[in-house]
């Protein structure tokens, strides 16, 4: 028997890798040694855990020192393999790095994971695949432009820090184009539709995660606004266009600037798939195993284990997740033979207990086991 484990990240508690880690322990321990062959492919869907998907299938990790979301210095890595680099948001200006835990709406920059752009480029990739989830700001990616070579000036001739709050405070932009930009491409791996501005917008629709309430929705919505008009005034002819597009406002509008360096997006999770080369990993197994924090409705609208599932074939199908709220009626519009649940296994929260996490998906491994063999 073999099983091919193919699981996101259970956020806020395992990463891809240690879930599907632990998994695999429970398997072996079930079936004895030599009965199943665990074939271990932890993914990711351009989000957080990006970066970690890709060095475990191969890239090599480099890591560089960056400015957090708040400005103090982090060590942030990419993913390389000598042709295309991964960067991603959450390892460098995320949510998770921000001091304290503390929330910061209109504070918090993305000019982080621009630098991270600019140590992958120094490696002279032909491609940058930039993973856009988990951002702690809602500048636009204002941050990231000032760290590719964009001045942002105040009225007094000031160069600003990229921020929600610096965005109305924009008088004039002097652009400057990295040549290396121009000769490499870049792609953005994120299943998010939404555009910049307006209700679905990033800060109506994001912001308060981030800690904005109605007041600072307002403010980030307006300094969105003058952020499209001073761009287009610089001279990006498809500035206001560009803020209409769907994936715009993905990750407090990293998306919107991202378009403006030129780059394509494209869906997250198939992309991801791609690059782990999960149809050549699957080929070999009898049963496919694939999960994540949560299976719902956003699940079967087309998150990674909806994914998985589609690429899987004729294969059994097993998801893991720490909770799930498909009823078994709705198991078939992934093709799922059975879903197991931390949550059938405790009546404790393991959503924020690692160690707790860990153990249950050993035991949840060892049911697997136990029930293919």
């Amino acid at each position: 028997m073999r099983a091919l484990i193919a699981p996101d990240k259970f956020k806020g508690s395992l990463t891809a890798g240690e879930v599907a880690d632990a998994l695999a322990a429970g398997l072996r321990s079930a079936a004895g040694y030599g009965s199943v062959h665990c074939e271990l492919l932890p993914l990711a869907d351009g989000g957080d855990g990006s970066v970690d998907a890709a060095v475990t299938s191969g890239f090599t990790r480099r890591s560089y020192t960056v400015a957090g979301p708040t400005g103090q210095h982090v060590s942030a890595s990419i993913a390389f393999d000598g042709v295309t680099a991964v960067v991603e948001v959450a390892n460098t200006c995320g949510l998770g790095l921000l001091p304290g835990g503390t929330l910061e709406p209109l504070n918090a920059s993305s000019r982080g994971f621009g630098e991270a752009i600019l140590f992958a480029l120094s490696l002279k990739p032909a491609r940058i695949v930039m993973a856009l989830g988990g951002s702690a700001s809602t500048d636009g990616g204002m941050g990231m432009l000032t760290a590719l070579g964009c001045s942002f000036l105040d009225a007094d001739g000031r160069q600003l820090y990229g921020s929600g709050r610096a965005l109305a405070q924009i008088h004039a932009i002097r652009r400057t184009v990295l040549p290396e930009l121009a000769d490499t491409e870049l792609i953005v791996a994120s299943d998010v539709h939404n555009p910049l501005l307006g209700t679905h917008g990033a800060p109506a629709v994001f912001g308060p995660q981030k800690g904005a309430g109605p007041e600072e929705i307002a403010t980030l919505n307006r300094g969105l606004e003058h952020f499209v008009a001073a761009l287009a005034a610089a001279g990006f002819p498809d500035a206001a266009a560009l803020a209409e597009r769907e994936g715009a406002g993905s990750a407090g509008g990293l998306g919107y600037a991202c378009l403006l360096l030129g780059a394509t997006q494209v869906s997250g999770a198939d992309y991801f798939l791609d690059l782990l080369d999960f149809n050549t990993r699957k080929d070999s197994c009898d049963v496919v195993i694939t999960g994540e924090g949560s299976l719902d409705e956003q699940t079967l609208a087309g998150k990674l284990p909806a994914a998985v599932a589609r690429r899987s074939g004729s294969r059994q199908i097993i998801a893991v997740a720490g909770r799930s709220l498909l009823p078994r009626e709705r198991w078939a519009e992934m093709d799922l033979a059975r879903v197991y649940t931390l949550a059938e296994y405790t009546d404790q929260d393991s959503a924020n207990d690692p160690e707790l996490s860990a153990a249950l998906l050993r035991q949840i491994g060892k049911d697997i086991g136990t029930s293919l063999l």
